[in-house]
């Protein structure tokens, strides 16, 4: 185990009703608000209603920004920038997905600062201050409701990007998981593969003894499995989606990576994917992440025989530790096929056209991963066996 600093400053409520709160949260920081959301979802289902009601309650003053799409882009935040700094917001409330938070997050970085926000993303340099945030999540996947980083693509050349920071951290999150119910069955399963790829990426490690963080990410992992079956079956199962509401945030809150190093190469891969072809990012990782594996598992058989035991009850073979190991991935991409999601390029309708430019795109800044380094020969490699 290695040496490690752990600090989430972000104020989890979770429960029935949280959302009804959200109004007594946010007059603590001022008394002009930026809501930010995406699509008509919230509108429909009565979660807009109830946020505008506890926030109007407060006597908050209410700006609006939607629109915000999956996979969301910098020409939305540089809008949702103009408007606060003109309107000079105090607080921003994101009610949605991770999309919706990593544009706020990434609204709130570029208020206080003179220059381009993208910047950050571009690692020129790194933020003083920023607009503080707060969430209602509506979709369990990302994390990025008590995460340090936020991704954004700049649709000048199509170019997807993370940025990491403690200042991005929400102030606090309302994680209420009857909001979940009318998710449609496929985002349910995105979510899913994402919070599974959060803790996939921190658990292959090349570092040793870190048996309690092993434990937790494979308790993790399977609590996201079998309740993920549970609410595709029985989609207003509450105690099910609390489970997986509280897992997708357990997975990327920093936590399960205490002690040791995550790979992240998986994660690199699909953002060039979705940024070029607007792919979810849980359905991309899902064709990725199990391509990954096929490529680099031999580099520790064990980690991964353990990963199938643990993780999917495979039959330990004392005489082929390497039958195990394969058996594992293969259950994985089983379980992303049961649940509805694509396994292969092809299954997605991704072209093959591209594999160069996003290999050299996910490359551009050096090689990429840390359970194994990859190189732009290895990133195509892993699309071609991701065909």
């Amino acid at each position: 185990m290695i040496n490690f600093t752990f600090r989430n400053d972000t104020k989890i409520i979770f429960g029935k009703g949280t959302e009804e709160q959200i109004g007594t949260e946010v007059e603590k920081y001022g008394k002009k608000v930026l809501l930010h959301y995406g699509g008509g979802s919230i509108k429909k289902y009565g979660l807009y209603d109830r946020v505008l009601r506890s926030l109007k309650d407060e006597g908050l003053e209410i700006i609006e920004l939607g629109g915000v799409r999956p996979n969301p882009v910098l020409s939305m935040v540089n809008k949702g920038i103009d408007i606060c700094r003109r309107e000079k917001i105090d607080f921003i409330i994101a009610v949605g997905g991770g999309s919706t938070i990593d544009s706020a997050k990434t609204i709130a970085l570029g208020v206080p600062y003179s220059g381009d926000v993208w910047d950050f993303y571009e690692g020129r340099t790194e933020p003083e201050e920023i607009i503080p945030v707060g969430v209602v999540l509506t979709i369990p996947a990302s994390g990025s409701e008590s995460s340090d980083s936020a991704v954004i693509t700049n649709e000048d050349g199509m170019y997807k990007k993370g940025f990491t920071n403690e200042l991005l951290r929400p102030e606090f999150a309302i994680l209420n998981p009857e909001i979940t119910y009318t998710l449609p069955p496929y985002q349910t399963a995105c979510g899913s593969s994402d919070m599974m790829a959060h803790v996939m990426e921190r658990y292959f490690t090349t570092v040793s003894d870190v048996e309690l963080t092993d434990r937790l990410c494979e308790a993790t992992l399977k609590t996201i499995i079998s309740n993920t079956l549970k609410v595709l079956e029985e989609p207003e199962n509450y105690s099910a989606r609390a489970e997986i509401m509280w897992s997708g945030t357990i997975a990327h809150n920093n936590l399960l990576d205490t002690g040791r190093i995550g790979d992240w190469a998986s994660h690199k891969i699909e953002m060039e994917i979705s940024g070029l072809y607007d792919i979810a990012h849980g359905a991309g990782l899902a064709i990725i992440f199990p391509a990954w594996m096929e490529y680099v598992y031999k580099k520790d058989i064990n980690r991964f025989a353990r990963f199938a035991v643990e993780v999917w009850n495979v039959e330990y073979d004392f005489n082929d530790v390497e039958k195990a190991a394969i058996a594992g991935i293969k259950k994985l991409k089983s379980f992303f096929k049961e649940i509805g999601l694509p396994i292969t390029l092809k299954e997605a309708k991704i072209p093959y056209n591209s594999f160069e430019e996003m290999a050299r795109k996910c490359t551009e800044w050096g090689a990429v991963g840390n359970f194994v380094r990859l190189e732009t020969d290895d990133v195509i490699k892993i699309l071609e066996i991701a065909k």
